[in-house]
């Protein structure tokens, strides 16, 4: 398409749509692509507005592509449950130094990271987390001698961090999920006493169920043998001298019958039972 010119000329007019790309095209290159915005699973983002009333806390956008003008921006933040690590050292409860190694989960809440970027900004860890976590450890472990911390009272010392921690922040849009004492280091020394003394109250334990084993095997003992005595005094009172006479002439009668060639006399034993003179066999 043409339009007439001062000069009575005809100057071609350029259509609408390529005015607007051109313009498109130069706000992309202005903007050095930052007008495009891929937020992953695991992530949320807020916008700030620099000419709409500053940072939007309460619009939370979603994972999906997003298109944002160019003079605004685009904060993306990772949601998902993450691990971090902190090593201490702390004085225990004696005044001890120990050596702490514990690791921390914790992710921001997805429906509040537009007040978490407005009250703190993306170095939550660095800035909140991290400084919270080592001061309410070293309050805990102050409370705590080194061999509670090496062997009783580990997941008591746990929970107390993290419940402590978490109450800390509850406020600052961030969920803990768990704090864990990794491992201990005491002084080498101690920690020998220690060992020591936990293998003492272990075969003090040992030996104290060899006592009771004993005496379990004792009082068995001690039963049977009163049953034993029980039962031969039950016996004694059965068995009379007319009993015993009784089984012998039975007795005598029975090898009476036998084939075996014998000599027999009635009533020269003691309590008059027959006496049996061997014989060939």
């Amino acid at each position: 398409m043409f339009e007439a010119n001062d000069n009575g000329g005809m100057t071609p007019r350029i259509p609408k749509i390529f005015v607007i790309g051109f313009i498109a095209f130069l706000l992309i290159l202005i903007s050095g692509g930052k007008m495009f915005y891929t937020v992953d699973p695991g992530e949320k983002a807020i916008l700030f507005k620099r000419f709409g009333g500053g940072l939007d806390k309460e619009t939370v956008y979603d994972q999906g592509f997003h298109v944002v003008a160019p003079w605004n921006k685009f904060y993306i933040y990772n949601v998902k449950i993450q691990e971090d690590y902190e090593a201490m050292e702390v004085l225990s409860k004696n005044g001890l130094s120990i050596k702490l190694d514990l690791s921390f989960r914790y992710n921001p809440k997805m429906s509040e990271v537009g007040l978490l970027h407005d009250l703190i900004g993306k170095d939550y860890l660095e800035s909140i987390l991290r400084p919270e976590i080592r001061s309410v450890t070293r309050e805990v472990i102050g409370e705590y001698l080194p061999e509670e911390l090496y062997s009783t009272k580990r997941e008591e010392v746990e929970d107390k961090i993290y419940d402590l921690t978490a109450s800390a922040i509850t406020d600052k849009h961030l969920n803990l999920d768990a704090i864990l004492i990794r491992d201990v280091t005491l002084p080498p020394t101690l920690q020998t006493a220690i060992e020591n003394k936990l293998k003492q109250e272990q075969e003090a334990l040992e030996y104290e169920f060899k006592l009771l084993k004993e005496e379990k095997e004792a009082e068995r003992k001690r039963i049977e043998a009163q049953g034993i005595s029980d039962f031969q005094r039950i016996v004694t009172k059965t068995i009379t001298p007319s009993l015993l006479k009784w089984k012998g002439v039975e007795t005598t009668q029975e090898i009476a019958k036998s084939p075996n060639s014998k000599v027999i006399v009635i009533g020269n034993g003691d309590g008059d039972l027959p006496i049996i003179l061997g014989g060939d066999k």
